[in-house]
């Protein structure tokens, strides 16, 4: 053998030897980016980050929230769709983005349940039916009674077409027999402004985004979307308890790209189980009006996600809402 063979043989060498260790660095060995597909300060981002932290600390990471809204979401879902399969870029989301997009948006860009893994459900947030001070109705069943009135034509804002309080309203209207008015707006807050100034009656809220105006006596909470009354408001009824199997409950989701290492999708999957049992994130979940999901296996939640890309399809389908 040549020197000059030795020499390529013991380089080549080398960089195996050198290769190996860093190949085998357990996960995580860096970083995690968990990606938000919406602006920072809104539900998701802030149980992203709550989650988020938890999810490090046992891990022995970090964990670094990467806001990237737009597109109803759809821009840091695709992100993470076309992403590194390493584990080290995650996906925290809600169903808004995950289950109803497909239906509503001609080419989202993403295939939910083909480009993600499950790694587990965090818990659901109820959207609530808000009126202004100055509506007449003080309850639920008061207003359903107005709105079947002969020539009732009360109107809702919404966050924009195809939006999950835009959509609640359009499910509210079939269900229950009634003919709500849509205005959509471009995001939800300048919709719950016109509602809080009283140049619209109506919206749909999420919890959280909502809670502070309610306690402050600015709006009036009539009735929440999930099929159950949210601990955070007690006394304020499910539209369930009198529209019969009505349920709009927003749940937030971690997913990781499709194709992910079999070791690391188990690794984060055992310590959002582990995060999600853990008191301090749970207090702090439920202070912020979120239902923490029961234990839940990727296999339950894959179901979850079917089963609202099916009843959101036939909602999208029947308010005409679509989004090129």
């Amino acid at each position: 053998m040549t020197f000059r063979a030795l020499a390529l043989l013991s380089l080549a060498a080398a960089a195996l030897c050198t290769a190996v260790p860093a190949a085998a660095q357990p996960y995580p060995s860096r970083p995690v980016t968990l990606v938000v597909p919406q602006a920072a300060g809104g539900t998701n981002d802030i149980v992203g980050r709550l989650v988020g932290q938890k999810i490090g600390e046992l891990m022995n990471a970090s964990v670094v929230v990467d806001n990237r809204p737009g597109a109803g979401g759809n821009i840091g879902t695709q992100l993470v769709a076309k992403g590194p399969k390493d584990g080290y870029m995650l996906l925290m989301t809600i169903s808004s983005s995950q289950a109803i997009n497909p239906a509503l948006y001609r080419n989202p860009g993403f295939d939910p349940v083909k480009d993600f893994k499950p790694v587990g459900l965090i818990g659901a947030v109820p959207n609530v039916l808000l009126v202004n001070p100055s509506f007449p109705a003080k309850d639920f069943n008061e207003f359903l009674k107005l709105a079947r009135q002969k020539g009732a034509n009360y109107q809702y804002a919404s966050a924009g077409n195809g939006t999950l309080n835009h959509l609640l309203g359009e499910m509210l209207n079939s269900m229950a027999g009634i003919s709500l008015q849509h205005v959509p707006y471009k995001g939800v807050a300048p919709a719950l402004n016109d509602v809080l100034g009283g140049q619209l009656p109506i919206v749909f809220a999420s919890l959280p985004s909502a809670l502070s105006h309610i306690k402050a006596g600015k709006l009036r909470a009539l009735a929440v979307s999930g099929d159950k009354r949210s601990p955070v408001l007690p006394h304020v009824p499910a539209i369930a308890e009198a529209v019969p199997g009505y349920n709009g409950t927003l749940w937030i989701g971690l997913f990781a790209p499709a194709g992910v290492p079999p070791e690391v999708l188990a690794t984060l999957q055992d310590a959002t189980r582990k995060a999600l049992a853990a008191k301090d994130l749970r207090d702090k979940l439920e202070q912020q009006g979120v239902e923490i999901a029961p234990p839940t296996t990727p296999d339950q939640f894959s179901k979850l996600l079917q089963d609202d890309l099916a009843k959101w399809a036939r909602i999208v389908k029947a308010s005409g809402a679509a989004v090129d």
